[in-house]
């Protein structure tokens, strides 16, 4: 029986996919090779349905030009830090890779944008660096510390309208009725 068993988990570790990621980098979440097909339409279409934040456009190919400033600011503002924990040290690198994966599909798509759209992605760019401005030729470090601290993200259309640019995807992102998702109906909504 020990044998057989043995066997089993032997068996069942060789025949399980790959959980841990190959490569330092962003982790991908939407790649062919270990995401189905159903599953990215499932994440794209919640992700297009959440509203952006304020000033945020709304265009795939700016939008992911101010993901990479926003993110590329949040490391900036990270490697001003004298004292930073691991857990920050770690924050700045994987910023650092998810801002070269937004510049990486930004250059794929560049020649296939209107002047219009690339004058737009340069001003959302513009836009969110200032907000890092004040915080980065801030003379104190506790302030500039918790503002690091302060930053919860990307909104999780940044992930998807990136991928699309580089694929040159030109179809509507998916919403949630192609994916069998429904809303609520007004009784059924949580209260606010």
């Amino acid at each position: 029986m020990r044998l057989f068993s043995a066997t089993l988990a032997l068996v069942s570790v060789l025949s399980a996919p790959a959980w841990a990621q190959e490569t330092d980098g962003p982790i991908a979440t939407a790649t062919a090779r270990g995401e189905a097909t159903d599953s990215v339409r499932l994440r794209e279409a919640l992700a297009y349905s959440n509203p952006l934040p304020t000033g945020a456009p709304t265009a795939d190919y700016p939008l992911v030009a101010w993901c990479d400033a926003l993110v590329t600011g949040h490391a900036d503002l990270g490697e001003t830090l004298t004292n930073r924990s691991a857990e920050d040290t770690e924050l700045v690198r994987l910023g650092r890779l998810e801002a070269q994966d937004f510049r990486g599909a930004l250059a794929a798509a560049e020649p296939r944008q209107s002047a219009a759209a690339k004058a737009e992605a340069r001003a959302a760019a513009a836009a969110a660096k200032a907000k890092w401005a004040p915080l980065l030729t801030q003379t104190d470090e506790r302030v500039r510390s918790e503002s690091f601290g302060l930053f919860f993200g990307l909104p999780g259309r940044c992930e998807h309208a990136a991928r699309r640019i580089r694929d040159n995807i030109t179809t509507p992102p998916a919403t949630p009725a192609d994916v069998g998702l429904r809303e609520a109906p007004a009784s059924e909504a949580p209260a606010s």
